[in-house]
């Protein structure tokens, strides 16, 4: 009988070469069972990428609405937040101003106007309020802040209301500053007339918030307060019977204004619902198609452990063989 052998050169390199694709198995099968996905995905997909691609493009999308759900979400608590800060403020003025109608004032004059002025400064600084650094009530100039300071809102409207007297004179000459293009919105509004555009909170979905600090019901209030304000100066000279009158005629004015700032509370409670409901959808779906991401690309735990036992078993094997072939010598064969 032929016996046919390799020589020991070529049985050398048979045992590397063996030895180079186990280990090859191994730190694949190891990927596989440390990340469980699989390594090819050409081989696991039979090179159909279609799915896996929708899946990406699809997860990318939604990655791109949780951004814009979370930026929405902040600038609506913040409008929020705004719109509380200046309805406490008119309603403050709103008590005091009323008082006037009892008989027991709990206020005078003097007190009634500081209060007004005070309470002026913080509902402006609650329209200039900003987020993300953007401005809320500017419109699409959200780069700048909506109104100057409530000293040159009241230094202007100073302006138009000296000389007068009764309350109907300046009452009538405040709304119409306020109400003129040429008067508020020309000297103190600095925002664009031109309110946010509809922000994308889903692929079908978006919140429009057309309010900016020029919104007829917040310059309503803002006037009421700033005559307030003005009442009890010396450069009005008013007497005293017709600012008491004038109080109570602007608490009134005010406390009717207060439904209107309601409502405006009420559209961004909405709007912050409905930007919690869409972030509440875009994260179920971001779930789901991770899952079915996962799912495609799945290496199967117990398959993968099993084959990675039998390669190690395989290359403790090779290892064996190998020593056994190194110890042979020409005199051990012969």
């Amino acid at each position: 009988m032929t016996l046919t052998s390799i020589g020991d050169l070529a049985r050398g390199l048979t045992l590397r070469t063996r030895s180079t694709e186990i280990r090859t198995q191994i730190e694949t099968l190891s990927y596989e069972m440390s990340t469980g996905q699989v390594q090819d995905l050409s081989v696991h997909l039979g090179g159909d990428y279609a799915h896996l691609l929708d899946l990406d493009h699809s997860l990318a999308r939604l990655d791109a609405f949780s951004v814009a759900t979370a930026e929405t979400q902040l600038f609506t608590d913040a409008m929020q937040l705004s719109l509380t800060t200046f309805a406490e403020s008119a309603g403050e003025v709103t008590s005091a101003l009323l008082s006037f109608g009892t008989s027991n004032q709990s206020v005078t004059h003097e007190q009634a106007s500081v209060l007004a002025r005070n309470e002026l400064d913080t509902m402006v600084s609650s329209l200039n309020a900003r987020a993300g650094g953007r401005s809320l009530f500017s419109g699409t100039a959200t780069d700048v802040s909506p109104l100057a300071s409530s000293d040159a809102l009241l230094a202007a409207l100073e302006a138009e209301l000296t000389g007068l007297t009764t309350a109907t004179d300046i009452r009538q000459a405040a709304e119409d500053w306020f109400n003129d293009p040429a008067g508020f919105e020309a000297t103190f509004y600095q925002g664009s007339t031109t309110p946010l555009s509809p922000m994308q909170i889903s692929e079908n979905e978006r919140i429009d918030l057309p309010i900016t600090a020029n919104d007829q019901t917040l310059k309503d209030a803002m006037r009421d307060v700033a005559i307030a304000a003005l009442v009890s100066d010396d450069a009005l000279a008013m007497p005293t019977a017709q600012r008491t009158a004038l109080f109570v005629q602007l608490g009134t004015s005010l406390a009717n204004t207060n439904s209107g700032i309601v409502n405006l509370r009420a559209q961004v409670g909405a709007a912050e619902a409905r930007v919690e409901q869409a972030a509440t959808r875009n994260s179920a779906a971001q779930t789901s198609a991770e899952y079915a991401r996962g799912a495609l690309i799945e290496a199967d735990p117990y398959e993968t452990a099993t084959k990675l036992q039998t390669v190690q078993f395989q290359l403790e094997s090779l290892y064996s063989v190998t020593v056994r072939n190194a110890s042979l010598s020409l005199v051990n064969f012969l």
